[in-house]
């Protein structure tokens, strides 16, 4: 693994969100907005030095923009598979994917990467 890169952590935000039954089905797009602030201003907690932060959004919140310390990137169709392919060009870097998807973390796990739980970042 590269020891100088920042960890990266990939964040399946349709999963994270859809964890919490707190209304985000009325409006997808404000809460991956919502999860990217969360982000953006309280990290990812357990994770020890620097961390480069991937939101992976698809549908109705492609589009949303990126903020200082949040990359957003818009699936262009699965999202899951949008999230393998983000952690299949980050080889060689420690990667930890945020999902509670079963098939999602098996296909990263196999890449190498590690699987944490929405209440990683969103207790």
């Amino acid at each position: 693994m590269n020891d100088t890169a920042p960890v990266l952590v990939v964040v399946d935000a349709a999963n994270v969100v859809g964890s919490v039954p707190d209304g985000w089905w009325r409006d997808r797009r404000g809460a991956a907005e919502r999860l990217r602030d969360r982000l953006a201003a309280d990290g990812v907690p357990g994770v020890d030095g620097p961390v480069e932060v991937v939101l992976v959004v698809e549908g109705a919140a492609r589009g949303v923009e990126s903020v200082p310390g949040v990359r957003v990137s818009s699936a262009p169709g699965s999202g899951d598979d949008h999230i393998v392919e983000v952690v299949a060009a980050a080889a060689g870097r420690s990667v930890l994917v945020v999902t509670a998807d079963r098939e999602l973390r098996r296909r990263v796990a196999a890449l190498g990467a590690e699987v944490a739980g929405p209440r990683t970042v969103r207790p």
